[in-house]
Parts: C-alpha cells; structure tokens; sequence
C-alpha cells in the first residue's frame, strides 16, 4: 500500500510513517515545514518528503491519504483529494486499523492519557516492558533516550524469540483526531490497560471547560474492557468525577492515601509501596514529586501485564528520560542551560519545583519561557503563570505573537520578571544577568528558535 501523509513532521503522524514503513508499506508524505529532528529521521527511513500542500502531490498515485490533525478546509491538498473522491482517514483511526487491531492481530494496548507527563510516562512503561524482555511496540511523542526512536512496530519477546509481542504502548492524546472526527484521538485505541494520569483544563481551542475535557475522558473509560485495568492517580478529584460517571474495569490508585504510593524519599529516589508494603527502593536521578507519581502508574500497568514490581523498579532505575525533559543542553560560563517542554502553568509549576529540589535554595534558577500553545496563545492561562514562576529568581519571556501582554501578565513577579519581543534582545538580557552556578531553565512546546545554542553561545562570549 502508498501511503501519503498530510502534515508528517509531527511527533505523531511521524511515528505513524515510521509505522507504517516498517510494516511495509511505500510511505511518502508532506508539510508546511519539512523540519529536523523529524524530517532526518523520516529520510533515514526511505520516507520521501515533499515541502508544502499543493495540489500536485495527487500524482504520486497513493492509494489512501492519512490527514493530520493540522491540515484542515482549505488546504490545497485536501480540497483536491476531496474533490477528486479518493479515500482519506486519520492518523489515529488508520494506526487502530493497520496497526493496533489488523485482521486477527488484535494487540493489547496499553494507553497512557492524562493532561501533563504523558511522553515521558508512556517511555518509562515502554522501558519497563522492553527490560522485561516483552519487546512491544510503541508510538511515544517524544524520543525516549533508552530507544533513540519514537515508534516501532512489536518486536519477538524474549521468552518467544520466533514470535510477536501482543503488546503495544501508546501516548493517548485527549486533542481532537482531525477536521473531519472532532474525538479525542485516544477514543481509537480500545486499550486493555489505561492509565490516567492527572486531568486539568487545558487546550482551550478545541474545549469549551473542563466538563468537556471529562467527558472525553470517560468515553476513553467507556473502551476499557471489563478484563482490563484503569490505573487512576488518587489525588485528582477530576478523575473521581470521570469514573463516577460510569466504569465497568478494575480501578487501581496511585499517588493517595490506598493503592500504590510514595513512601520514604532518598537523596537518590524513593521507596514504592502498594498498599503500605514496600516493593522496594527505587534509584533513579529524574527530579520531582511528578516523576515519582509517573512510575508508580507505570509499575502498576506493567504489573497488569505480568511484569513484578521489583522488574519494573530495576527497570526504572536505568531509565534515561526522554528528550526536552529537564534535558541538559551544556554548561556555558559555568552556567548551566536545560532544556524542558513545560508549557501549561501547572507543567511549569512541576519543572521549576524539580529543579529547585535538585539544586537547593541557594542556586538561583533563571526561567526562560515561550507561550507558545494554542491555550497560552489565548491568554486562558496567562493568570495562573506568575504563580506557576513564584521558585524561580528570575523570568525572561519571549512574548511574540500573542494575544495578550505578558508584561501585565507577570506584574505580579515586579522587577523579576522581564519580556521581549525578539529573541536576541531575551539572549543579551539572560547572558548579562547569569552568574557563575545559575540554572537556566528554558521552557517551550516549541523549538523556541534555536535559543538554547544562542544562550550557550552567548553564555562563552562574555
């Protein structure tokens, strides 16, 4: 099969051709901007990929068109395979077709949903398995340091090297699949084992309230067979509310006060209790009381499989992250400069209490933010970012393209806070203001314009 896919370089509907190549298929696909790291990986998979959406590519004779969540009417490609009648599906539903649930493979799915930490907690549950020798396949919207890749197809489990692992683990977004399916994407999957992480209000493009947000969620709850299990973070009454509303699968906590839990913290991780009997002491380096609820909701998946909890805790303990999460970009002037995808306030909040944990009182952290979601473009949250910045010493903003002052915004910061409307001007300013032991902690969805090597550079320079 030709497979041709509208909007490629995205973290999903690139796995998705990563996918689908490996499966086989003649894949080739286009965007607005054919951009790396997605673009480099895509080449090296034989994906040929074609700058823009014009109209033209219909000559490439695919045999089914897979439409991204970005195109949308109007788009020349589109209204062209519309008009001309040829078959087009969405990236999700033709990953559940194709992939999840084809013919007699019918994988079990493992889904992780839930507003923040989705990447990274779908790439620990991955590594769990993969350690455990169960090789399952994987579609991550990030690129998980112990994989070097964003998706693969299931591998031959250890304990059956001349078969196929049935299991497969999935970032289960709750935005929208496409123009023409307005579910959220996680609706597709048909999961075995969910685990819901957090659930809060965000995307306000697509979500009128938080209401809203919840009933997409218990349409996910609804697909969760009575065989499976939904693996719930005790501490968010958002989630109480969704499963009240109806849940016909086991429930297991984590996070509250029964289930699976935090126990004593060490300087190097934690202990993992289930209900009040260690399964044993994690060591690990990630930083954040976040990090540690994520893997007592990857160890309670994994158990679901078959998969101890002492297996998953030595599995953790070699788990490298994933890449732009509190990821070092180098040191510079004996400065440091991380690198993180915080965006939402409350993920921001989490990121600086991280870093703030890992270095003490007496450092001082320098936050480097970009607005860049559709939510914040909006400005729904812009009231919640002066709290969410209050354990940082310093806050530098790049506020270009918003709909909203973020100098208003962060009055409540005074003299700490600092925007700009042009990126070299925010350099300067951070380089001039950085002191030998400063963390510089960049926040962004976005690639946030090369600031990073800027900063480093500009860091070498003075």
């Amino acid at each position: 099969m030709h497979i041709h896919i509208l909007g490629i370089c995205g973290t999903f509907m690139g796995g998705i051709a990563q996918l689908a190549r490996a499966a086989g298929h003649t894949v080739t696909g286009c965007d607005a901007n054919v951009y790396p790291p997605m673009s480099t990986q895509l080449e090296a998979s034989g994906i040929q990929l074609i700058e823009g959406y014009d109209a033209g590519q219909l000559k490439l004779g695919a045999d089914i068109y897979v439409i991204g969540n970005v195109v949308s009417r109007g788009n020349p490609l589109m209204e062209a395979i519309m008009d001309a009648g040829l078959p087009y599906v969405s990236g999700p539903q033709w990953l559940a077709e194709h992939v999840l649930h084809d013919g007699d493979i019918h994988s079990w799915v493992l889904a992780v949903a839930g507003t923040h930490g989705k990447t990274t907690t779908t790439s620990m549950l991955a590594w769990i398995l993969d350690y455990a020798g169960l090789a399952p396949g994987f579609l991550v919207g990030g690129v998980p340091e112990n994989f070097g890749i964003s998706a693969r197809l299931p591998g031959a489990p250890r304990q059956e090297p001349g078969g196929r692992s049935p299991f497969f683990v999935i970032e289960a977004d709750e935005y929208d699949t496409a123009f023409f399916d307005k579910r959220s994407k996680f609706v597709h999957y048909r999961p075995r084992t969910a685990i819901l992480n957090n659930l809060e209000f965000d995307h306000a493009d697509i979500f009128a309230d938080l209401a809203a947000i919840e009933t997409q969620f218990h349409h996910l709850v609804r697909s969760v067979p009575g065989q499976g299990l939904i693996v719930a973070n005790g501490r968010e009454a958002s989630l109480d509310r969704v499963l009240a509303r109806g849940c016909w699968t086991p429930v297991e906590r984590f996070g509250g006060t029964a289930g699976w839990q935090i126990g004593e913290r060490y300087d190097d991780g934690f202990e993992v209790l289930l209900d009040g009997v260690s399964q044993g002491r994690l060591r690990w380096p990630l930083m954040g009381e976040h990090n540690q609820l994520n893997a007592l909701a990857t160890l309670a998946a994994a158990r679901h499989v078959g998969v101890p909890a002492e297996v998953g805790i030595a599995a953790l303990g070699e788990f490298r992250n994933v890449k732009r999460r509190m990821e070092v970009r180098g040191t510079a002037g004996g400065v440091t400069v991380y690198d993180d995808f915080a965006h939402h306030p409350t993920a921001i909040a989490t990121t600086v209490a991280g870093l703030r944990a890992k270095v003490g009182a007496g450092a001082r952290i320098l936050a480097v933010l970009e607005p860049r979601s559709n939510t914040m473009k909006l400005g729904t949250m812009k009231d919640a970012l002066p709290g969410s910045l209050a354990d940082a010493d310093r806050v530098f903003c790049y506020g270009a393209k918003l709909g909203w002052d973020p100098a208003e915004a962060l009055a409540p910061l005074g003299a700490r806070a600092q925007t700009f409307d042009a990126l070299e001007p925010l350099v300067q300013a951070v380089a001039a203001a950085a002191q030998p032991g400063d963390q510089v902690l960049v926040m962004s969805n976005g690639g946030f314009g090369g600031v990073h090597q800027k900063l480093l550079d500009a860091l070498a320079g003075r």
